[in-house]
């Protein structure tokens, strides 16, 4: 047998690694269309960037964020008694303050158990309001902004350079993952070729 049957796993395992690292480049490059032996070679991601675009929009407006969840969010009445606090601020700010400068006639007449009474008044009132409020935000804001529109411009309009980056900075791990497997497996097939020949001899 000679020596260099023993070179197979290694020349396997490096064939395997060096084909999927090629592939995992062909994601990005080359970023334009380069013929190459009368074929067409583009990277999939600028090939298909509006494609992927859109689908990622459809993706978060349809399933991902949905004006429903907004809503529910926004609505949610734990949601409305964290804003409450704030809101009683301001309402015996008024009351005891501005209320003074803009009509003191008024004001005049006014003392603590009035403005109390008026501000309970006022809170029972607003812990009402506010979600039949956010509700119809939601409902005009659904009007005035597509959240699917936004997600397909901001993705269709990054340049190759930054979506691979992007991509890379989030994926380096599994994309090193993929190539020691490749290699791994390449190296397993190359043991078995081997013992294959072996056999037959």
């Amino acid at each position: 047998m000679t020596w260099w049957l023993y070179t197979i796993p290694f020349i396997s395992a490096f064939i395997h690694w060096l084909t999927i690292w090629m592939a995992l480049k062909l994601l990005f490059h080359p970023r334009q269309p380069k013929r190459f032996l009368g074929f067409t070679v583009h990277g999939v991601f600028p090939k298909r960037q509006q494609q992927i675009a859109e689908s990622l929009g459809r993706i978060v407006g349809q399933e991902l964020l949905s004006y429903q969840d907004i809503e529910q969010t926004i609505a949610n009445p734990a949601n409305v008694q964290k804003m409450l606090p704030l809101v009683e601020e301001h309402i015996d700010n008024f009351l005891r303050n501005k209320l003074k400068e803009t009509m003191p006639m008024i004001a005049l007449f006014i003392g603590d158990k009035t403005i109390n009474q008026l501000k309970s008044v006022f809170m029972t009132e607003l812990q009402e309001l506010f979600p039949i409020i956010m509700k119809n935000y939601v409902a005009h804001l659904k009007n005035d902004l597509d959240l699917e529109k936004i997600v397909v411009d901001k993705i269709a309009n990054f340049s190759s350079d930054r979506l691979e980056t992007m991509l890379n900075q989030i994926l380096t791990k599994e994309f090193r993952f993929v190539e020691v497997i490749g290699a791994a497996l390449g190296f397993l097939i190359g043991v078995v070729q081997i013992l294959l020949t072996l056999l037959m001899h």
